[in-house]
């Protein structure tokens, strides 16, 4: 029986890719580049800086201190500007809450981008763990950044949920001993049935059946 669910962030909790999609339209501007569409940036969202610098300027990209630190400052100046809590999140999280039962957060986004982020929806204040990409000497899909946050909530990695929307999440959760549920709604690719997964969720709010079935205990 599961005591607490661990969440991904872009692309599970937050629809950050418009916003993500302007800071690098903004970096490709001031290197002559044309735009990209929110189509092309979109499938990258999940998988940070590096792969959206890559997509933008190729490889080698995220190694140039220059665009990401260009790139960092233009997400930093309106990181909430078009991003949203997935429709359906805020009923979940809202449960939870009601329930006692602790949820925390683990992402591949770096602390200072987080944080940032973080204050400006209201619905994720109760955050009981964080574990960010730069948190740790390692990062999903290693365990540890999962372990780590469960400790954080004092429950045993067996009882722990963790749903994401990227292989690398359902990775970190198997290796973990955790039960892995991808969040189809976000960033993922048809590839996900195929993922070491526990299932596959449709839409946030169908977490709440197992609420309701007694899969979850505060």
């Amino acid at each position: 029986m599961s005591k607490a669910v661990l969440f991904d962030l872009d692309g599970t909790l937050l629809d950050t890719a418009p916003d993500l999609r302007r800071a690098l339209n903004e970096v490709l501007a001031d290197h002559g580049r044309a735009p990209l569409s929110l189509a092309a940036v979109r499938p990258h969202a999940t998988h940070g800086t590096k792969s959206l610098l890559t997509l933008a300027f190729g490889e080698g990209a995220f190694e140039r201190q220059a665009l990401r630190e260009a790139f960092w400052a233009a997400y930093l100046r309106d990181i909430a500007l078009e991003t949203r809590l997935f429709q359906g999140v805020a009923e979940l999280i809202a449960t939870l809450d009601g329930a006692g039962i602790p949820w925390g957060i683990v992402t591949n986004k770096v602390t200072h981008l987080t944080e940032a982020a973080l204050p400006n929806y209201t619905e994720l204040a109760a955050c009981a763990a964080l574990v960010c990409g730069d948190t740790l000497a390692e990062r999903k899909p290693h365990p540890s950044p999962l372990l780590h946050a469960a400790r954080q909530l004092g429950v045993a990695p067996e009882h722990c949920l963790y749903l994401g929307d990227a292989v690398t999440d359902m990775e970190a959760a198997r290796d973990a001993g955790m039960t892995g549920l991808v969040a189809s709604w976000g960033y993922v690719d048809d590839s996900h049935p195929k993922w070491p997964a526990q299932a596959v969720l449709a839409h946030p709010v169908q977490l709440l059946d197992w609420c309701e079935n007694g899969q979850l205990a505060g």
